[in-house]
């Protein structure tokens, strides 16, 4: 009963990230927040792994790899979200990044030897991504303006998230996952601090941020990056990675309700549909794992 408690709350923070965004995009820009919500993230997750005594992994493959994610799963992502999120609502940017799974099958099959294609992931990437044009079909409709070009910017974060989750599987299987999130977020706060600093002139004026943003900023950078990785992690390591992620079914529909409830957004029929439509795809995508896992007998819950 805990863990399903910790999942849900997983999902409310995770699907509650989109509307923070909005709001903090708005005075602050897309790299400065960024930037600012990447590096307090690495400085608190780096006195954890100061105090328990985590460090760099040793070999180059690994250091390699992790440069990478750095950029890839955090700087990257990050600033396609918030840059999208500045000219389409907060909820359709949460139904578009639960494409992530899709693009990870993907990325699977070009990369993993027992990662390939099968019926199912197909027919799941085609219902998955059916969805997401229903959606993009929304920006003809001069009633909810979404363009084209935020939605892109979003599902080439998505793109990045799945593109990193394989390279870990690859090449960091061994290194403890809190390493891993903690030196990708150092890596990724250096990687905005250089860019934003030599792009953005004049820097936001912090004496004339509105509270709104700057509790915006502050609970996008400690509750919902450094407090879900602990939620995350923790949940993977007493469940199992494939039912933690099925937190990905939540995002959606939460994000949906809080921008409509707290920025007056649009929810036709055409965003229910798509999300319905990506949710489906994801589940027909892994219907032969969820089956098996549904068949096998709970011979893991009587040996704890």
């Amino acid at each position: 009963m805990k863990n399903w408690g910790l999942f849900w709350l997983l999902g409310i923070i995770w699907g509650s990230s989109f509307l923070l965004i909005k709001v903090a995009v708005e005075q602050l820009g897309p790299l400065p927040l960024v930037t600012v919500r990447i590096g307090l993230a690495a400085l608190i997750m780096a006195v954890y792994l100061r105090v328990t005594g985590r460090t760099w992994p040793r070999t180059r493959r690994e250091v390699i790899a992790l440069l990478f994610i750095g950029v890839f799963n955090t700087a990257v992502p990050f600033s396609l979200i918030t840059w999208g999120e500045k000219s389409i609502d907060s909820g359709l940017a949460t139904v578009l990044n639960a494409t992530t799974p899709l693009f990870t099958l993907v990325f699977a099959h070009l990369a993993l030897y027992d990662e390939r294609m099968t019926v199912y992931k197909v027919l799941g990437i085609l219902i998955g991504f059916g969805g997401v044009a229903l959606l993009a079909s929304r920006n003809v409709d001069s009633s909810s303006p979404n363009p084209v070009s935020g939605q892109a910017a979003v599902l080439l974060a998505s793109a990045c998230y799945g593109l990193s989750g394989i390279t870990i599987r690859r090449y960091l299987r061994g290194v403890d996952p809190f390493t891993i999130a903690g030196n990708s977020l150092a890596v990724g706060g250096i990687t905005m601090v250089i860019i934003t600093l030599l792009t953005v002139h004049p820097l936001p004026d912090a004496g004339s941020l509105h509270l709104k943003t700057i509790l915006a900023t502050l609970v996008l950078a400690t509750l919902n990056t450094v407090v879900a990785y602990f939620l995350f992690y923790h949940l993977i390591s007493t469940w199992g990675a494939t039912r933690t992620s099925m937190v990905t079914y939540l995002m959606p529909p939460i994000g949906v309700t809080l921008g409509a409830i707290f920025l007056d957004e649009t929810v036709d029929w055409k965003i229910l549909a798509g999300t319905v439509l990506i949710m489906v795809g994801i589940v027909a995508a892994n219907w032969a794992v969820l089956r098996r896992r549904a068949l096998a007998p709970a011979v893991g819950e009587s040996r704890r």
